[in-house]
């Protein structure tokens, strides 16, 4: 089985905790992609913050997305995959927390982002889709 540093989109960038929303939006813009890591002033992971989170959490809620600071949305401890665990510690660890995402760590260190479509492709059909399901129900 392929490990996470095999399957991993690398170069993984953050938005600073102390960064807007606003400024999250244009990253994400940006990058073209939907989620980017929320990194603290120590250089520590402290959660993600997705484009559904802006929607949903600062939009939905009447809040100004260019005075809401990204660190705001980082709810408790970061979920993350180590990058030598192997896709059945992924699967696990996305299925348990309910996420489509997953931080690649080395060490301390962000070295990647492992998406539900990577770990799809290195699957065979069947597992891909349980996971899909577990994922896609309440």
């Amino acid at each position: 089985m392929p490990t996470a540093r095999e399957i991993m989109t690398p170069g993984a960038e953050c938005v600073g905790a102390e960064d807007s929303v606003l400024d999250a939006a244009r990253k994400l813009t940006d990058l073209g992609v939907g989620a980017v890591p929320i990194c603290g002033t120590d250089d520590k992971l402290k959660g993600v913050l997705t484009d559904r989170d802006i929607v949903v959490k600062v939009l939905g809620r009447g809040k100004d997305p260019a005075q809401t600071k990204a660190g705001e949305l980082a709810q408790g401890e970061a979920v993350t995959i180590g990058a030598d665990d192997g896709t059945e510690e992924i699967l696990a660890t996305m299925t348990q927390h309910k996420v489509r995402r997953l931080p690649v760590i080395d060490g301390h260190r962000l070295v990647g982002m492992v998406a539900l479509a990577d770990v799809a492709r290195s699957l065979p059909d069947a597992k891909a889709g349980d996971l899909l399901e577990a994922l896609s129900t309440d």
